[in-house]
């Protein structure tokens, strides 16, 4: 099966914004910021009120990749390609979501947590295994240990990620990881200050890029 285009932008970035908020003009508000920090995979899950019209008006932003959280059935991916989205998350396996998903030409993700789960999303074809919520499966030792029989997986982890820990994921082998709360923090989204999460964006692309310097890439 051939590789989505969108695997190589994945491997460059790593770093996913993961936006729940409680309505669609915040989330749009804080995939700005995170675009102007240097974060520009966007996931919007469907648990925003008019979450796609988010999606329509970040896609349209310069330089956002903008997917869909939160789906569970084939309708929710034909939505969400039809505003605009470039992939689509799930936290479980479910072959009839992948599918209008694959049909869609978006890239995959959806979850996959013991070797089984893993292998059953990699077997049919998911383009990114996503480890959800990860710090309640043993964090980055969980993804090492995954990954040491099963080197060949592209593994996402996220819950729980944040600056303290961005670094162990990496060196464990994440492809990615998703940044839910550590980014998009409540109190800054409530008193709509953008520039915070735009700083805390900065400071995950600074240290993605650090680890990079640092030898492994």
């Amino acid at each position: 099966m051939p590789s989505h285009p969108l695997l190589s932008v994945i491997s460059d970035l790593r770093a996913f914004a993961v936006i729940r908020t409680e309505t669609a003009d915040q989330a749009v508000a804080v995939g700005v910021a995170c675009i102007r920090g240097g974060i520009s995979l966007l996931e919007i899950t469907l648990t925003v009120a008019g979450a796609l019209e988010a999606v329509k008006r970040l896609a349209g932003e310069h330089g956002a990749i903008v997917g869909v959280g939160s789906i569970v059935t084939p309708a929710h991916v034909r939505r969400a390609a039809a505003a605009g989205a470039a992939f689509a998350v799930s936290p479980h396996f479910d072959p009839d979501v992948l599918a209008e998903t694959k049909a869609r030409g978006l890239l995959s993700s959806m979850g996959g947590v013991t070797p089984t789960e893993a292998m059953t999303c990699h077997r049919a074809g998911v383009d990114v295994i996503k480890i959800f919520p990860a710090s309640s499966f043993g964090g980055p030792a969980h993804v090492k240990a995954l990954l040491e029989p099963l080197p060949f997986l592209r593994l996402m982890p996220t819950g729980g990620v944040d600056l303290g820990n961005i670094r162990a994921y990496l060196d464990a082998g994440a492809a990615g990881f998703g940044l839910g709360g550590s980014l998009v923090d409540r109190q800054a989204v409530a008193a709509g200050d953008w520039g915070r999460i735009e700083s805390t964006a900065r400071r995950v692309v600074e240290a993605i890029g650090v680890w990079r310097t640092g030898g492994r890439a």
